[in-house]
């Protein structure tokens, strides 16, 4: 890119629609050049939050900043913002080169320069040789990349995408969210990206914000967001979980029966919860070492599923709990079946305790 990224700041943005608030207060940072995803389920405000940032949408208060430039009453064709929709919004009667060039007719940009641009634009998102193509000739993956290369061919300082591979298969959406990433290293664009699907923000995102009811969850980046949750929300939203309350008996932490060693650091709270993510939960064959957490449980389920099986087993609490594992060396014929008492073990390390409030 010949420009440079910009940063964005939000400050105490709301929007109502009615009784319903759309975002409330919410306040966030865009690093310049960062790949930022907007991450909840669907009515979370994650979308309001995003064509806020397009100028689609006016909020009811607050400020919005690209660089040092106040841009809440900027329309939303002088942003200098590339935009990637769910739906593409690409003009079938137009060759693929028409519609990538759209823009910057726009911006009465000279025609030669305007052919150079588009088919650099085209060489970016690996269509090279497709100008002359209609749009009902290409496949959901080409017209994604139609999609991209439109809105990147002006060189904007700000890119956003509104989850443009829901409409994809999952092995060609797995595909595309790898060659996003690498576009996104190659451009250096700030990037601010929306989704629903958290193994897609946890795969593509420099930093992730976790939205709900309008206002930010947590703000980490990926690893710190899903090994240490903040609240209950989030933990239950990124990966599988399962929760058991914790309380303390003397100088002791106890959850499910169990005496717990912890080592990560507890947070301040009245309350709190013990997260078990069926991956960090294993089988014991014998006395459980030494900095592993055990639970003596009986199992109810035991599910194949090909490179790993998952294993459903009920505490003496009667909380049910969820086991996966790799099958190696053990065969599937090997493992506990219903009805048999198991033990079942957690490291230290992975006792997570989080605060027993839903953010």
């Amino acid at each position: 890119m010949t420009q440079e990224a910009l940063p964005i700041t939000v400050r105490n943005v709301t929007k109502t629609y009615g009784r319903v608030h759309a975002l409330d207060d919410v306040s966030l940072d865009v690093k310049s050049g960062e790949f930022l995803t907007l991450l909840g389920p669907s009515g979370s405000g994650k979308t309001t939050l995003l064509m806020v940032l397009a100028g689609f949408t006016r909020p009811d208060q607050g400020s919005l900043k690209f660089g040092d430039r106040e841009m809440i009453r900027t329309p939303p064709h002088l942003r200098d913002v590339g935009m990637v929709f769910q739906n593409y919004a690409l003009f079938p009667h137009m060759t693929v080169a028409g519609n990538v060039a759209y823009p910057l007719k726009l911006r009465r940009t000279p025609k030669a320069e305007i052919a150079e641009r588009v088919e650099r634009a085209l060489e970016t998102v690996q269509l090279g040789g497709y100008g002359e193509r209609r749009i009902d000739q290409l496949s959901g993956g080409q017209r994604q990349r139609v999609a991209l290369a439109r809105s990147i061919v002006f060189e904007p300082r700000i890119l956003l995408m509104d989850e443009p591979l829901s409409a994809l298969d999952k092995k060609l959406r797995d595909r595309m969210q790898i060659e996003l990433r690498h576009l996104h290293e190659k451009l250096g664009m700030t990037t601010v990206y929306v989704t629903h699907d958290q193994r897609e923000a946890l795969t593509m995102s420099d930093r992730i914000a976790v939205v709900n009811h309008g206002r930010i969850m947590q703000l980490a980046d990926p690893q710190s967001l899903y090994e240490q949750p903040e609240n209950k929300f989030v933990a239950d939203f990124i990966g599988d979980s399962t929760f058991l309350p914790v309380h303390r008996e003397g100088s002791s932490i106890v959850a499910g029966g169990t005496d717990l060693t912890v080592t990560r650091p507890v947070p301040e709270a009245e309350k709190h919860l013990l997260m078990l993510r069926p991956e960090r939960v294993r089988l014991l064959t014998g006395p459980a070492p030494e900095g592993v957490n055990a639970f003596e449980a009986t199992v109810t389920d035991l599910v194949y599923q090909g490179e790993s099986y998952l294993l459903y087993a009920r505490l003496r609490d009667g909380t049910e709990i969820a086991v996966r594992g790799a099958i190696r060396s053990e065969t599937f014929a090997e493992l506990p079946k219903p009805g048999a008492t198991a033990q079942l073990g957690l490291d230290a390390a992975d006792t997570v305790l989080i605060a027993d409030t839903e953010g």
